[in-house]
């Protein structure tokens, strides 16, 4: 008992002198800082309250500076922004965002040039704030200070990280991470330097693997059995050489082979009723029975056999054309104007007409099999018309599958609805409280989805003043929007550089994409809606798989922002527009073929994606016209348009 009481003794004597050696190190860590700022007064302080002479401090030999940091550290506030310095060389963007918030224009300066070149849009914004006042104020920083920065990580990277860090006592650094980062870890090996830039780039990382697990039902609605009589063409026959006999018989007892091909039932296609969808008039049926037709003369595209292509230019614009739609059918253009108007073009020899007045529509047989054609007044007939009632500069306009409507969007922050017939606004939706950037309807009509600056995308139906829908997540604008051939979902692209996909069922987001370097101006889906393709600032491409979510290829060669893109009607090439003047096409076929079917989600260093100059087919240059828009038509002669920029 005796001889454990005296190693007690002892080990509290021991503990004592180390106690006291480690704070006579601190004291003469302090008495040296003093002495290098030549703060005099207080070291003469520090030494006659400490009792420590010029022959102590001549004993200890001189430490360096490093040191002198370390046994100081435990002194200083976590407001220091000084405490932050050193962690910062060895995490980059993720921790400097949030660490900047914390700190001085100093840290700033002396960090900001180490981060990747596609954070340098929100490196500029950051410069911007100078004071503790500007940080609260600024979205930016509320958002960074708020939200997680997403990192994915391979296990064995993730498990060294943590070593290095306890190993070194970084715990601020460890809390830091812990609070303000999210490491997605994933088992396989480490992924390269070329698979992280591929999905990097986004505002705060990339899409977690939980964020892309939901089932999407991407396959095309079973097309109504409409028994399509096909008319039989003369071939062989010249001019008027034909045979009568021939020419009189104009139908065959038998179905469209495209119709029949669109009706069978796809297993990856949402059920009819998922979400309700307007009936088919007669004058749709009619519309279907047509395109159908069209089709079936329809030019296949190839890599040796591009379309050709019609462009308008638009001249004199001295109102700036600042969005451009085409109709379905390619019969009509619209063009919304900085001017805060719209003018609609008809691409047609046949003109556009208004309806008669309402005296005169009361004495039409509506029994007549023409009644529509009789309502028209020929005496309105022009080439355009001029739509005004937006305050501000028109943003988008788009065109209803059915040529009566048109829906625009616009900078005093509402959504007009325009009767084709009477060429009236009929609604004004509001609901949005900033600018709003973009709008367009949905291929089955009665919906249209919008969005703008308050970083929000909305659902809306032409019978209801109020979103159907309010698509909530993106961090900055939404900037363009899209629907899915079926109608069920609906994509947003935004300035924070992702693109997400939304269940118009529930509003909720089942795809987030990450690997643009800049904000996303442009979607388009492919026809069969399996793929969807995004390009805006970064001059890039990329082509997403909707199935899982991942990048399949990203097309290089633009060399200005992209702000058009255009599948053609089989969905073999895919055409693109932009400020650097030029349509470029690229080939979908390959990137089908090339496609890596062995690409695991879970595992994201097996991604593979396909980055080969051979995908562009060709470049189109115009003379000095950026290309706002492009449109296939119905047998695949592609059409371009934009304004001319005189320099």
């Amino acid at each position: 008992m005796a001889e454990n009481k005296a190693k007690i003794s002892s080990m509290e004597t021991s503990q004592d002198l180390k106690s006291d050696q480690n704070e006579k190190q601190t004291l003469l860590a302090v008495l040296q800082f003093l002495r290098e700022h030549n703060l005099q007064e207080t070291e003469a302080i520090l030494k006659k309250e400490t009792k420590l002479t010029d022959n102590d401090l001549q004993k200890e030999k001189a430490q360096p500076s490093s040191a002198v940091s370390h046994a100081l550290a435990a002194y200083k506030s976590a407001d220091d922004p000084s405490i932050y310095d050193d962690m910062s060389t060895r995490l980059n963007w993720p921790l400097f965002s949030t660490l900047f918030s914390y700190t001085s224009v100093k840290f700033f300066q002396k960090f900001s040039g180490d981060q990747e070149e596609y954070y340098a849009e929100d490196l500029a914004r950051l410069a911007a704030v100078q004071q503790r006042e500007h940080m609260e104020a600024d979205q930016m920083m509320e958002t960074f200070k708020s939200s997680r920065f997403v990192i994915r990580m391979s296990r064995d990277s993730y498990t060294h990280l943590k070593r290095h860090l306890q190993e070194r006592h970084l715990t601020l650094l460890i809390n830091m991470i812990q609070e303000h980062l999210f490491i997605d870890v994933f088992d396989g090996i480490p992924r390269n330097q070329e698979q992280i830039h591929a999905t990097g780039g986004a505002m705060l990382g990339e899409a977690d693997k939980e964020a892309n697990k939901a089932k999407v039902f991407y396959g095309l609605l079973k097309e109504p059995d409409l028994n399509i009589p096909l008319e039989e063409e003369d071939e062989g026959g010249d001019g008027d050489g034909g045979d009568a006999a021939n020419k009189s018989k104009k139908k065959k007892a038998k179905k469209d082979p495209l119709l029949m091909k669109k009706s069978k039932n796809d297993p990856n296609a949402p059920q009819p009723t998922r979400i309700p969808l307007p009936e088919l008039k007669d004058q749709d049926k009619i519309e279907k029975i047509t395109a159908y037709r069209e089709a079936l003369k329809r030019v296949k595209l190839s890599a040796e056999h591009l379309p050709s292509i019609c462009f308008y230019t638009f001249t004199n614009a001295c109102q700036g054309v600042t969005s451009v739609d085409f109709t379905n059918d390619s019969s009509m253009l619209a063009a919304g104007l900085q001017d805060s108007n719209i003018r609609v073009w008809s691409l047609t020899p046949r003109k556009l007409r208004s309806m008669k007045p309402q005296s005169d529509l009361e004495v039409i047989d509506k029994e007549a099999d023409d009644v529509l054609e009789r309502m028209m007044d020929d005496r309105t007939a022009t080439e355009t018309k001029v739509l005004t009632g937006h305050s501000g500069p028109v943003f988008a306009v788009s065109f209803s599958q059915d040529r009566t409507s048109l829906i625009s969007a616009s900078q005093d922050g509402t959504v007009r609805l325009w009767n084709l017939l009477t060429w009236a606004n009929i609604v004004c939706y509001k609901g949005h409280n900033f600018p709003v950037w973009d709008v367009k309807f949905s291929p089955h009509g009665h919906y249209f989805a919008s969005g703008g600056q308050d970083r929000t995308g909305r659902l809306w139906s032409t019978d209801h003043y109020q979103p159907l829908r309010m698509f909530v997540g993106h961090l900055s604008d939404v900037d363009c929007v899209q629907f899915h051939p079926n109608s069920n979902y609906v994509a947003t692209g935004s300035s924070d550089r992702t693109v997400r996909l939304w269940d118009v069922l529930s509003g909720s987001c089942v795809r987030v994409m990450t690997g643009h370097k800049g904000a996303v101006h442009c979607m388009t889906f492919s026809p069969d809606g399996k793929i969807l393709a995004s390009a805006g600032v970064d001059h890039m491409i990329i082509l997403w798989e909707l199935a899982s979510g991942m990048a399949l290829a990203h097309l290089k060669g633009h060399t200005s922002t992209v702000y058009s893109l255009c599948f053609s009607r089989d969905g073999t090439v895919l055409a693109s527009g932009g400020m650097d003047n030029s349509v470029r096409l690229w080939d979908m076929s390959r990137v089908i073929e090339e496609q890596d079917t062995d690409t695991d989600s879970n595992v994201p260093s097996s991604l593979h994606v396909n980055t080969s100059p051979d995908l562009l087919l060709g470049t189109y240059y115009t003379k000095s016209t950026p290309v706002l828009g492009l449109h296939f038509t119905r047998r695949n002669l592609l059409l371009g348009c934009g304004p001319l920029l005189l320099s």
